[in-house]
């Protein structure tokens, strides 16, 4: 199968190259064919509902040139999940966002799980997607390590070592029985963080969520499930000026 990871920022440390880049894509299986593609236009981050908005068209162009190219399934490399809904209305693949996948998985390997992400201002977000997706209720907290986003790249031990710090309070204080980590960039981690919360008498589940969405995707490809039509019914033509690559249709002959 062909899987293609879309990255909905500009800044090059999450470029090909990047540690968490890798990490999501060697989760891959071996007979899978996956690639990374990073949007052209618009923020180099995203910390804030205005930076998630901007990422969207060139997100959107991303994931409808996949189709077009043959890939057989799409992931949105961001916990924001930006343009998750929308293209899903533009294509017939199946596209999967990271915190919609692993809340769900979370809820599965537990009650209540907490997300530990990198700064307040993404916090609302997570609370709104929550209930969105439907398990706001099994949201215990969403907790933050102080470290930017285009900062994770080069503090990977003292980002891991405040993951460890803000999980134990999530346990501890919140009733977590699961951790979610807030942003893809955290990708390659969950093993050494659950380890050591494992060494504090802390036995929790720890979902890094990028090589988990990339995980469904697999599941989606392979059982040939892809988003229902009647939730995400297909946009009609309609003038759209600036976005010539997103109002062609119908989709790549799928």
């Amino acid at each position: 199968m062909r899987i293609r990871v879309v990255t909905p920022v500009t800044a090059s440390e999450f470029s090909e190259g990047a540690q968490a880049i890798r990490d999501i894509l060697a989760a891959a299986r071996s007979d899978d064919h996956v690639d990374h593609v990073q949007i052209e236009r618009g923020p180099a981050s995203i910390e804030n509902e205005y930076e998630e908005a901007m990422a969207v068209p060139d997100t959107l162009r991303c994931i409808v040139e996949a189709e077009r190219d043959g890939v057989d399934g799409v992931v949105i490399n961001c916990m924001g999940d930006p343009g998750l809904y929308a293209a899903r209305q533009l294509v017939s693949i199946p596209v999967v966002g990271p915190y919609q996948a692993a809340g769900h998985m979370a809820c599965t390997l537990g009650h209540r799980f907490s997300v530990v992400t990198v700064v307040d201002s993404v916090v609302p977000m997570f609370w709104d997607r929550a209930a969105v997706y439907g398990f706001r209720p099994s949201l215990a907290s969403v907790r933050v390590v102080d470290i930017a986003v285009l900062d994770l790249e080069a503090n990977r031990d003292r980002m891991t070592d405040r993951i460890v710090e803000e999980a134990t309070v999530a346990v501890r204080e919140d009733g977590a029985d699961t951790i979610v980590f807030g942003c893809t960039g955290m990708a390659g981690v969950a093993q050494r963080v659950a380890e050591r919360l494992s060494a504090r008498g802390l036995d929790v589940p720890v979902i890094d969520p990028a090589p988990a969405a990339l995980k469904l995707c697999e599941l989606l490809v392979e059982m040939r499930w892809s988003q229902s039509r009647r939730a995400f019914p297909t946009p009609g033509p309609k003038a759209m000026p600036g976005y010539p690559d997103l109002v062609a249709f119908p989709r790549a002959g799928r």
